[in-house]
């Protein structure tokens, strides 16, 4: 039986907010509205983690944001006045009105041929009857969408949730936008050298993604690059810690880390280095996406195009950015990625990832606030600029696994 809420709390009567984490991808996308519920006394936020197989991110996500957790049994059991979610497992049992927010850039993978029935198109990740739907019910009370041009696979892939959608913009967008005038600043807080350039090489999770090459792209890396002029740093899908476990993505990276290369943990905020970059090294995940709003050449290690949603702006991305060719030296292509950016180009891709610019906390906490029927506070919600980051430090395995500076 739930617990009565108000049992032992100091404050009573707020509008309850419950926080659904699947994974920690999703628990990062959700951290971005926590601000515009800041200073309000008249709301309480309550975060659980819901099912998922990748739910051990989360978990560490939450233990690190000093939250307070529910049982996701007891969560999915209480009545709430609102809740938000980036994922769609077991979101049918929850007793809110729930908003869906995207959690990457774009709606970029398609679903799963596992998750599909025999015989029937693949479906876009997110936007399909399968992921709103339950019972022929429609489960969001309103589905968040970054740019207008998603009403279009909305109404193709689920039209019953048509009605529902909302045109809100694109958090990281925002805050990639906000903190492009200080990369100096990120630059030198991470102990780059004005003539060190920055490689981020980006792997999304999944069969198709940049992580199988690594073995071989890594190695070509420090061989091929002067250490004098390059530092090298990668970044791993947390789904990928997640799914097999921190020990063994550091002990698969263990050679390189080193050699020197920087490794950046699961929890580390990925957009910092990607502001820093001078290179990008991605695939077809949503960091080399956002990597357009930077003036950094794109590479594609790898790019499944039978797993993308060809109306997605990655698609355009693999259309305009040159692959990575096993035959040719790579400050050859370096200097051909250099040479053949298509500055145009990318800005057209960017300005597809949000049709809201600098409109995403207005246009969310307007949501959140109409739902909760509350009137909003009484200030105008800012898109700060991200913070200082720690430095990139050279990294070993340390004897209980963490990883220790040398």
């Amino acid at each position: 039986m739930p617990r009565n809420p108000d049992q032992w709390v100091t404050l009573s009567g707020c509008k309850r907010i419950l926080v659904v984490v699947h994974t920690e991808v999703y628990g990062r996308r959700l951290r971005d509205l926590l601000p515009l519920l800041e200073s309000d006394l008249r709301v309480q936020v309550t975060f659980t983690v819901a099912p998922h197989a990748f739910s051990g991110g989360a978990e560490r996500f939450l233990r690190g944001l000093g939250a307070t957790v529910l049982p996701w049994e007891e969560a999915a059991g209480t009545v709430f006045d609102l809740a938000l979610a980036a994922g769609s497992q077991g979101v049918e049992r929850l007793r809110a009105p729930l908003i869906r927010l995207p959690h990457g850039a774009g709606h970029i993978k398609l679903s799963r041929t596992a998750d599909d029935l025999p015989g029937t198109p693949r479906t876009v990740g997110g936007l399909g009857r399968k992921y709103l739907m339950w019972r022929d019910r429609v489960v969001p009370r309103a589905v968040a969408l970054a740019h207008h041009e998603e009403l279009a696979e909305l109404g193709r892939r689920c039209p019953e949730a048509l009605p529902r959608a909302e045109v809100v913009g694109d958090p990281c967008y925002d805050r990639i936008a906000a903190s492009l005038p200080l990369r100096d600043r990120y630059r030198q807080a991470l102990g780059l050298p004005e003539d060190r350039q920055l490689v981020l090489v980006s792997s999304t999770w999944g069969s198709g993604s940049a992580f199988g090459k690594l073995d071989a792209l890594l190695p070509r890396l420090l061989a091929e690059l002067p250490e004098s002029r390059y530092r090298v740093a990668v970044l791993v899908h947390p789904n990928v810690w997640a799914g097999h476990g921190a020990w063994q993505v550091r002990a698969w990276l263990a050679g390189c880390r080193r050699r020197g290369v920087a490794v950046l943990p699961p929890w580390a905020d990925w957009r910092i280095p990607l502001i820093a970059a001078d290179w990008i090294i991605g695939d077809h995940g949503s960091v080399t996406l956002y990597g357009t709003m930077t003036k950094a050449p794109v590479l594609l290690a790898s790019f499944p195009e039978r797993d993308v949603n060809p109306a997605s702006p990655a698609a355009a991305l693999a259309r305009a950015a040159p692959a990575m060719s096993p035959a040719h030296a790579l400050p050859e292509q370096f200097a051909y990625a250099a040479a053949e950016y298509p500055a145009e180009e990318y800005a057209r891709i960017a300005a597809r990832i949000s049709s809201e610019p600098g409109r995403f906390n207005r246009n969310m906490r307007r949501l959140m606030y109409r739902l909760l029927g509350l009137g909003q506070p009484a200030w105008l919600p800012e898109t700060l600029p991200l913070p200082l980051p720690a430095p990139l430090v050279e990294q070993q395995p340390g004897a209980d696994g963490m990883e220790l500076p040398v």
